[in-house]
């Protein structure tokens, strides 16, 4: 099976992306990950325009990261919250994203603050980012809060230890829904699913 983790921040080397790099990293001794391959792509490495809406102009960029969507049985989806918002470039990322690269396929949702917030990206992405490209999120979202002190190289104290002990039982659950939803997908292979063009939309 083959795990994508995206980290959104618009900053290069940004806490999102060591919060994505940890789990790469750790998830390759975990042993529900055997047998899964992981990519990680940070966004803000990408020429991505904002979208206009045509197919057409996504960016010379986009087959690549389309192609990790596609190929992907789960996803991390990891944002860092500023202003109480998701970043743009999840959002942007989001509407590019069509029904046959993410249908049916579970996301886990993790939000980044550098301070005790970090609860309303979730709510926001979970209310309205998710509706027409038919990614499911797992119960199991994660909130790091206090980013900076946190999933660095040494585990610093009691609450970096449960946390880690956290971010490992979500990606367990994550590669469970990976399993249970697998059979939806490869039973509509190749073909549309049923109603799809009547009920392309969510409610």
């Amino acid at each position: 099976m083959k795990l994508l983790i995206i980290s959104t921040s618009q900053r290069p080397d940004s806490q999102s992306t060591k919060v994505g790099r940890y789990i790469a990293e750790s998830s390759f001794s975990s042993p529900h990950a055997m047998g899964y391959s992981i990519h990680h792509l940070e966004l803000c490495q990408f020429n991505l325009p904002f979208w206009d809406g045509e197919e057409d102009n996504k960016g010379e960029q986009w087959p690549e990261i389309e192609q990790s969507v596609d190929e992907a049985d789960a996803l991390v989806l990891i944002t860092p919250e500023w202003g109480g918002m998701a970043s743009p470039l999840l959002k942007n990322f989001l509407l590019m994203c069509t029904r046959e690269e993410t249908a049916h396929k579970p996301a886990l949702l993790i939000s980044v603050s550098s301070g005790i917030g970090g609860t309303y990206p979730i709510v926001e992405v979970k209310m309205n980012a998710l509706k027409n490209n038919k990614l499911v999120p797992i119960p199991d979202h994660l909130i790091i809060r206090n980013v900076s002190n946190v999933l660095n190289a040494v585990p610093e104290g009691a609450r970096d230890i449960a946390l880690r002990e956290r971010v490992q039982y979500s990606l367990y659950m994550l590669h469970q829904y990976a399993q249970a939803l697998a059979p939806i997908r490869q039973q509509h292979a190749g073909q549309a699913y049923p109603k799809q063009q009547e009920y392309c939309y969510g409610m």
